[in-house]
């Protein structure tokens, strides 16, 4: 980076460490929750913990390993074999307010994150049926 370049986001909230905590904690509370749980196909969270943290570091400015691996992060399409109703909604919000909660960031870095994770949130529902 040469001085007149703005650090990324991903840079001015710690960089990797950050986020693998803010995957950590969030992946704890899900772990817990028998609404969320289920929808992870692997019996070890590790993998998803993994491609939530490449998702969220290259969105956020950091290395761009997801895509190298993944391809195009498609997020409605790779969920839409979920069932997202409002509930699974507000459960993964709530456990994703815990892990930010957890990181101590700025009010300004906060809201940001905050903001972006609502709406990511927002945009998975796909149902409005019960929980089955």
């Amino acid at each position: 980076m040469t001085n007149t370049e703005t650090p990324s986001f991903y840079e001015q909230i710690g960089g990797r460490a950050t986020f693998t905590k803010l995957v950590d904690v969030f992946y704890e509370g899900v772990a817990r929750d028998d609404v969320l749980e289920p929808m992870y196909p692997e019996a070890d969270l590790e993998p998803a913990k993994e491609r939530l943290l490449l998702f969220l570091e290259q969105y956020w400015g950091g290395p761009t390993t997801y895509s190298q691996e993944r391809g195009h992060p498609r997020l409605r399409m790779r969920h839409a074999g979920f069932h997202i109703n409002p509930d699974a909604r507000d459960r993964w919000l709530a456990h994703m307010r815990t892990a930010v909660d957890a990181l101590e960031l700025s009010p300004l870095h906060e809201a940001t994150l905050w903001d972006y994770l609502q709406r990511a949130a927002l945009a998975m529902v796909n149902t409005f049926e019960p929980t089955p």
